[in-house]
């Protein structure tokens, strides 16, 4: 593990269905606005909350970080999960932090790449 990302070894700990519902939910988000990201996050009740990245000349949000706001906006007290699929090598630090400010320290964060394969999970 290498500044909290630990790359997600082929076959070792494959994310189970919960956790590739939100990857397909972010990918499916990434594409349909053509956005360099998307990011899904699961509350504590099951409920999911799916965005890409805001990208207007007065208001610059990540995927991830309007996924998290969603999810507050719609009373979720927590979360479990979080997913981003993106092409960058990590989740920003202001990413992780909006993860860990409503699903605390070590919530998961899967990280995927554009064809969806999982990358790295990384402990917000």
């Amino acid at each position: 593990m290498t500044d909290g990302v630990a790359p997600q070894e082929p076959g070792a700990g494959a994310p189970g269905p919960e956790d590739r519902k939100i990857i397909t939910l972010a990918r499916s988000a990434r594409a349909r606005n053509g956005a360099a990201e998307g990011a899904a996050v699961r509350d504590e009740t099951g409920r999911t909350y799916v965005a890409s990245t805001v990208a207007l000349e007065s208001l610059r949000l990540s995927a991830l970080r309007t996924a998290v706001a969603m999810a507050v906006a719609s009373g979720a007290g927590s979360l479990e999960a979080a997913a981003v699929v993106t092409s960058a090598e990590a989740p920003a630090d202001d990413d992780l932090a909006a993860v860990r400010d409503l699903g605390g320290a070590g919530t998961p964060v899967l990280l995927a790449g554009p064809d969806g394969a999982v990358r790295a999970t990384i402990a917000a």
